[in-house]
Order: structure tokens, then sequence, then C-alpha cells
């Protein structure tokens, strides 16, 4: 819900004030003022003006899109067993992070789960990919390991609200994935 504490670093002990929740939407209280000394004092020249930036401030319809994107991606994760590992040699059997090292692409997690491999955890999919895009532009990213394969947006996104998340794609002649900025996209197979 875009909930925001003013920046406090520590709002466990900072009261309703920074901690209030509104269920109407209307308010996620950024700009409250400035977070406890204690915590903060250090980021009160950089928070400030930040706070002050009435720009910043989401507005009603921006609060009410992250609920209902965040309810898709529980959704996601709800409906695809494939998300759901559990023991850790399932993980380090099924679960593999692509393009990393000195080639990745900064601000980009591309995370692969292959449920060809072991024990079939989902009799619905061979596999997913999720694409983390954290970057201010679109990227494409290549496993090849999906190369002629048969991956999609998952259902959830396809239909869901998010109109730049099925702008997405994949590629299976060459294995990339296409997603637009700061999205995350969940693929099937």
């Amino acid at each position: 819900m875009l909930r925001s504490k003013s920046l406090d670093n520590n709002s466990y002990d900072s009261g309703d004030w920074f901690n209030r929740y509104d269920p109407s939407m209307t308010d996620n209280g950024f700009g409250r003022g400035l977070p406890p000394e204690e915590d903060n004092g250090h980021q009160w020249e950089l928070a400030a003006p930040l706070l002050a930036d009435e720009g910043l401030r989401p507005e009603t319809d921006h609060i009410v899109a992250s609920a209902v994107r965040s309810r898709e991606l529980l959704a996601i994760r709800k409906s695809t067993p494939l998300f759901h590992l559990g023991e850790t040699g399932a993980v380090r059997q099924k679960l593999g992070f692509h393009g990393e090292g000195p080639d990745q692409t900064p601000g980009v997690i591309t995370m692969r789960v292959d449920d060809t491999v072991g024990e079939d955890v989902d009799p619905e999919l061979e596999g997913l990919v999720v694409v983390f895009n954290a970057t201010p532009e679109q990227t494409t990213q290549v496993v090849d390991e999906t190369v002629g394969q048969g991956y999609a947006l998952h259902p959830v996104q396809a239909e869901g609200a998010d109109e730049v998340v099925r702008e997405s794609g994949f590629d299976p002649r060459a294995g990339a994935f296409t997603v637009p900025a700061r999205t995350v996209a969940v693929f099937v197979a």
C-alpha cells in the first residue's frame, strides 16, 4: 500500500505518527515530518527536502494500484507450487540465477526454477523465470537453458491490472526475456 514511514530507519518505537495505517488508501504517511533524531538525525539534511516535496507524495490511485499489483504477486506465489520448494535440497537442485558476475546488468536479477530436474513439484509447469528489473530502462536477459522452450507471462500478470508488465515477452529462439523498466515479470513454461 506504499506505506511510508517518512524515511524513518527504525520505526519500531516511532509510534502511530510514523506507523499509521490508512485503510482508505488516501494517505500513505509520506512527509509527516522528520523522523526521530536518535536513529535518523544523520540523514536529516538529505531527508528534509525530500519530505517537503509534494511531488513525491503518492496519490490515492498510486496507492490503490500498488495494492492491486501486490495482491497479484501474492496470487502468483500462492498458485504456483514452484515458489514453494521447501526442502533445501530441492532449492539447490532447481533454483539458479543467471547473468550474474562481472557481466551482470546492474539492477536486474534473473531467477530460474527448473522443474525438469529432480522430483516434479508442479505437474502443470516445466519451470519458471522471474526477472526483477529495478532499472529505469527496459532489459533483455538471456537464459541459455530456455532456448526453444515455451515460456509465457504468468496468467495472473497476463490478465492482470498492470498494463506495463504485459509488455514483457520471451523470444524462444534466443532464450531472451524482455521486461520493461521497474517491473517484475514472472514467466512460466
